[in-house]
């Protein structure tokens, strides 16, 4: 029945005193009050029902037949609504989940009255005409009382328009919806919805709890103004960074602040209210997009099987462990060197921080003995490898750095994979892979066509997954700002015409599961980005909602940078045969000798020179034999030690084969 008490401070007006009080009964005497209301509604039924049968004569209600038959279907109407819960306190008065038991209980009384008055003969105590059209009168009255009752109830929950802040909501769909009952249904919401707008014709004319659609977003600021409304609520969870962009330049220019709904894979089982709108961010205007995820093609190949992260305490590896752990693997291994960011990873995902778990693994991919180790003590049948330096300016000055970690430790962790028989290898690359011009995209490439060449002779599958910057991540272009914007500027952006493509961090991990599944071996899948985005947009975006000035400076374009960023290089088609925002590419091999011929202790000049010349160069044909592993064959079996096959870095007592011996 009533379920949610009624404290509205609607004065002066009977309905509310009398729903306060209605509200504050107990179950008993609420149950009671239901009996008493369905048994009126059936008496004034049939009643009507007789009335009408004998034009109005009012002597066709002197018969006490009649009246013991009304007697007769109260019996039976409350024997048969307690039977069906109705008057046990299961459903709330007025509710949808009622509607059923009132039909078959009604209609089963009627049923009975007509069996009893067809036993007793003639004369009748009232034609058999009647029942049936009582009980749809009965109906009628029933549904009525509840229908007034729940228009009463929800208008005495409605916030007070004089306190809360008026709020235009744009879009028609299921979230607007969800969120206007929200907030017509809390009186302390601090926002009371005066009008909808939606760029679809059909719905001009549509009204949503008593909310009527009065344009698209062309009547933002008409609508505001006539309205009041100082703010702007974009309901619509799938919305992208394209329609954000547009809807927020439009509202702003009206002087609306704009606010918006989570996404969709962000809301508890797809419900919004009042507590889900929030102020909208630039993560929601550069890299908000709505990402199709075949659960089953990633579930594939993570549920029950071994799975080795690196990088695990980064950006990239952190969101990686946590996606990948909702998949129920047999095993989580999450390497990194940074014990804080394992602690953290580890304390997002199981709610403890201890440390303690075989899951975690402190250690460097530079550290050939532990990756031997770690691969054959573990045996992880897939590996995600999201180890690598980034930081393109600080690689500039130190690309010794990004050959001893980028491409010395991916060899290692590709060699050994194979050589231990991985099913599966995903090996993160960057867009600066794409037509390389510094040390970091220089360093991605090679990594890409180690995984190539490796890929021909192992028996699983390894590819490589190549997309842009990300939000939010460790030294992100927003990140920048924000510091900068807290000591009060200036923001420092390096030319007023460079774009970068953006995408947030779990968008771009949902993409790179799916591309895991997807990928044949040796590939590079190249993750769709969207549209490039201004930077200086951004920033001048950032600094108009400072409340004091704040200055853009242009730094100029540093070394090794790009005036607009590449997705694909030259000779690289975009083929999408499989899902619609990841596009599969070829990758030239290189021979992993080459690889180890670099010299990262020369100077940085000549470090660079041949970063650049290997990255560039055409396909090597392998110098040294290799064993292709038997397909089907157990972990490790047959196979050549795995010792052997990984590199190790030339120190000054000890010379590599691969390379010459260093002073």
């Amino acid at each position: 029945m009533w379920r949610r008490r009624v404290d509205g401070t609607v004065d002066g007006r009977w309905t509310a005193h009398l729903a306060r009080r209605v509200s504050r009964l107990n179950l008993r005497q609420r149950v009671g009050l239901q009996i008493a209301l369905d048994s009126v509604a059936m008496v004034l039924g049939l009643t009507s029902a007789q009335l009408g049968r004998f034009d109005f004569t009012f002597d066709a209600l002197a018969d006490l037949g009649y009246w013991v038959i009304c007697a007769l279907a109260v019996c039976l109407l409350h024997f048969l609504g307690t039977a069906l819960h109705l008057y046990l306190g299961r459903y709330r008065f007025g509710g949808f989940e009622e509607v059923l038991g009132l039909l078959v209980a009604v209609l089963l009384t009627i049923v009975g009255v007509l069996v009893v008055i067809a036993a007793v003969g003639s004369p009748r105590p009232m034609p058999l005409s009647v029942p049936p059209l009582g009980g749809a009168v009965t109906l009628v009255v029933m549904f009525g009382v509840r229908y007034l009752w729940r228009l009463m109830e929800e208008r005495l929950r409605r916030p007070n328009r004089d306190s809360a802040e008026p709020l235009l909501v744009f879009g028609a769909g299921d979230g607007a919806e969800g969120v206007l009952a929200a907030m017509l249904r809390t009186q302390d919401s601090a926002y009371y919805p005066v009008a909808l707008l939606d760029d679809d014709p059909n719905l001009h004319n549509l009204r949503l709890f008593g909310v009527r659609v009065l344009g698209g977003r062309e009547s933002i600021g008409t609508v505001a103004a006539a309205t009041g409304a100082r703010t702007l609520l974009v309901a619509i969870p799938s919305a992208d960074a394209g329609l954000l962009r547009e809807i927020s330049r439009i509202a702003e220019s009206a002087g609306l602040t704009v606010k918006v709904l989570p996404k969709v894979g962000d809301l508890i089982d797809g419900r919004v209210g009042v507590g889900d709108i929030r102020d909208l961010d630039l993560a929601d205007l550069l890299g908000r997009r709505q990402v199709r995820t075949d659960m089953a093609a990633a579930a594939s190949y993570l549920v029950g099987r071994r799975v080795l992260v690196t990088g695990a305490g980064g950006s990239i590896g952190s969101e990686l462990c946590r996606q990948i752990a909702r998949y129920g693997p047999g095993e989580l291994i999450m390497l990194d060197r940074d014990e804080s960011a394992l602690r953290a990873v580890q304390l997002s995902i199981s709610g403890r921080a201890m440390l303690d778990d075989d899951a975690i693994v402190l250690g460097d991919i530079r550290d050939l003995d532990l990756v031997t180790t770690l691969f054959m003590e573990r045996r992880p049948q897939v590996v995600f490898h999201a180890a690598a330096l980034k930081h393109l300016p600080l690689l500039e000055r130190f690309p010794g750095e990004s050959v001893k970690t980028n491409v010395w430790g991916t060899l290692a962790i590709l060699k050994t994979a194979v050589a231990c028989g991985v099913e599966r290898l995903v090996n993160i690359s960057t867009d600066k892979a794409a037509n390389p011009v510094s040390a970091l995209g220089y360093s991605k490439r090679i990594t890409e066509r180690l995984t190539a060449h490796l890929a021909r002779d192992a028996s699983g599958t390894l590819v490589s997954v190549r997309f842009g910057n990300v939000l939010g991540s460790n030294g992100s272009v927003l990140t920048v700002f924000a510091g900068q914007l807290a000591a009060g500027g200036p923001i420092t952006v390096t030319h007023p015409e460079v774009t970068r493509y953006f995408m947030t961090i779990p968008e771009a991990v949902q993409l790179v599961l799916q591309a895991g599944a997807l990928g044949s071996p040796g590939e590079a899948l190249v993750l769709d980005m969207g549209d490039p985005v201004r930077i200086a947009d951004v920033a001048e975006r950032l600094a108009a909602r400072e409340k004091q000035p704040i200055e853009i400076v242009y730094t100029g374009l540093g070394r090794g940078e790009k005036l607009h960023e590449e997705l694909f290089g030259d000779g690289e088609t975009d083929q999408r045969p499989h899902h619609p925002l990841i596009s599969h590419v070829d990758v030239p091999a290189l021979d992993p000798t080459r690889a180890l011929a670099l010299d990262p202790w020369a100077p940085p000049e000549e470090v660079l020179a041949e970063l650049a010349a290997v990255a560039r160069e055409d396909v090597l044909v392998p110098t040294t034999a290799t064993t292709t592993p038997t397909a089907g064959a157990a972990p490790g079996a047959g196979q050549p030690s795995v010792a052997g096959l990984i590199p190790r870095q030339p120190t000054g007592e000890r010379s590599d084969a691969a390379r010459p011996a260093m002073p």
